[in-house]
């Protein structure tokens, strides 16, 4: 069984973030303070602090043809789940990728997507056709 995972990071304004990712990812909130929120992000445990500041730099690396911002995290879903994101997006974010296939035509192919959340952090979510060329190498 695969264990969720657990991240903690920075917020600039944790009502924005709150309401980023409960209204419009569909994101359950879990425990809260005055100073943090408690997240459930497809089952992972993702923690805002409310810690004041600057989001980070935007920096960018090279794959298959898009500038790819990093870091950045997200979530691996099916492909019904992503096209239901891809919808619920549509008109609410800026995206830094438009949805695409990326690798298209080899193992790796994919389709994803990239957006910023309210502190600046790039979120991608992608699907794979089929979960076993996740991690399968191919020659891009």
């Amino acid at each position: 069984m695969l264990r969720p995972f657990h991240l903690a990071l920075p917020a600039i304004d944790l009502s924005a973030t709150q309401a980023f990712y409960c209204d419009l990812l569909g994101c359950k909130l879990g425990r809260t303070d005055d100073t943090w929120i408690d997240l459930d992000l497809f089952g992972h445990q993702v923690v805002f602090h409310d810690c004041g500041g600057e989001g980070l730099p935007d920096r960018y690396n090279p794959v298959d043809k898009h500038q790819v911002p990093v870091p950045h995290f997200g979530i691996i879903l099916t492909p019904v789940q992503f096209e239901v994101l891809v919808e619920r997006l549509k008109g609410n974010v800026d995206f830094v990728i438009e949805p695409s296939v990326r690798f298209a035509g080899t193992p790796g192919e994919q389709r994803t997507l990239f957006f910023r959340d309210p502190n600046n952090y790039a979120l991608e979510f992608k699907c794979f056709a089929d979960d076993r060329f996740i991690f399968e190498p191919f020659d891009p």
